[in-house]
């Protein structure tokens, strides 16, 4: 029974994650995953997508009501159901599973949801279309190349924010730290601006065998240069 669950199942599930290097392996993950991925998000503790939610809204200066999100990356929808519960109405959702985006289209909060493999493919959305563009949990090592932030950048318009977050366990340090002199690099390119850096100490409980308690995670939001 999937209400039976344990913490040593989740565990179990996201460790198994990391022996799938492929992308399409990593498609297939998140696809056997889709159905109990809420439910093991809350096992988890996991606070990114509302404290991503929240860090948007804070800084949002604009009538939240007419803006249009792009979350990339959205799996079930948690990013854009909090951000629903703080205001903003419009949703466009790109996931690389099926099933991820067959759940999140069975919450009625998005206009349109696009499969897409990230880096692969190219991002299937119009330059300079949206007031935020957001990824959560995707920034991860074995998920999504740094690269992907260019194009989010670029989807978001002149003026608009773009939300990312990313977690500092140790097995992902390395690929932190790649993304943060990326980011760093398109700021001093001029790209966008930095308007909040929260390093978060309760990030999601850990998994690996050499951690224990809760693991830190950061969400950066930056505003895209005029």
């Amino acid at each position: 029974m999937a209400d039976t669950r344990t913490f040593e199942d989740v565990r179990n599930m996201v460790l198994s994650a990391h022996k799938n290097t492929g992308p399409k392996e990593k498609v297939l993950f998140y696809g056997n995953w889709a159905e109990s991925y809420e439910q093991d998000s809350a096992i988890l503790d996991y606070s990114a997508p509302f404290l991503a939610a929240e860090c948007i809204t804070s800084h949002f200066t604009s009538e939240k009501e007419r803006a249009i999100i792009l979350d990339v990356a959205c799996g079930t929808g948690l990013v854009s159901r909090h951000l629903k519960k703080m205001g903003f109405r419009h949703f466009v959702g790109v996931d690389g599973s099926e099933k991820m985006l067959n759940l999140a289209k069975k919450t009625g909060l998005y206009q349109e949801l696009k499969q897409c493999m990230l880096c692969q493919d190219p991002l299937p959305v119009q330059d300079e279309s949206y007031d935020v563009v957001v990824i959560v949990g995707a920034l991860s090592i074995g998920n999504v190349p740094v690269a992907v932030i260019k194009e989010l950048c670029q989807a978001t318009k002149l003026g608009g924010y773009v939300c990312m977050t990313t977690r500092g366990n140790t097995d992902n340090l390395e690929y932190k730290a790649e993304l943060e002199g990326m980011i760093q690099a398109m700021e001093e390119e001029k790209k966008w601006s930095r308007v909040a850096v929260t390093v978060v100490d309760q990030w999601e409980k850990a998994v690996s065998e050499h951690e224990s308690g809760y693991i830190t995670g950061v969400v950066y939001l930056y505003q895209r240069a005029h």
